[in-house]
């Protein structure tokens, strides 16, 4: 990622956990797309809905009081969508140690006043198209 700004940080808190007392990837997978979202609508000038959630890897665990930051950046743009690749950082609750605990990718489409899909703004946006009609 090379905007090292998080787009959203939280903390960890006990109802996040599964039944096996790690945090619930359900949970990391949200503030994911809560962080997505916000770029994709920042970037977008608007409101950006999710169309679909994909390559997601776990590759590490959060406990909680844990503080999670997430990190992004919009890999692609399409006619009225817009591709996000997050990952998500753990630090631990007491002390500077970090580790990667998720990753994933999110595809955004653009909505206008009236819920339709609406162009990706070129000038907004200087990324690489996909090839889709999204």
């Amino acid at each position: 990622m090379s905007d090292r700004t998080p787009l959203i940080r939280v903390t960890a808190m006990p109802t996040d956990l599964n039944p096996y007392g790690g945090v619930f990837g359900g949970w990391l997978m949200s503030q994911m797309a809560l962080g997505a979202g916000s770029l994709a609508s920042r970037e977008g000038k608007g409101k950006a809905v999710v169309v679909s959630a994909s390559d997601f890897a776990f590759p590490g665990a959060m406990q909680v009081g844990d503080e999670l930051s997430v990190f992004g950046e919009i890999t692609a743009t399409g006619t009225t969508s817009m591709t996000v690749e997050v990952e998500a950082i753990a630090r631990e609750r007491n002390g500077e140690a970090t580790s990667r605990v998720a990753e994933g990718t999110f595809k955004f489409v653009l909505l206008d006043d009236d819920d339709r899909p609406r162009p990706v703004r070129e000038a907004a946006l200087s990324r690489p198209r996909e090839n889709d009609n999204g």
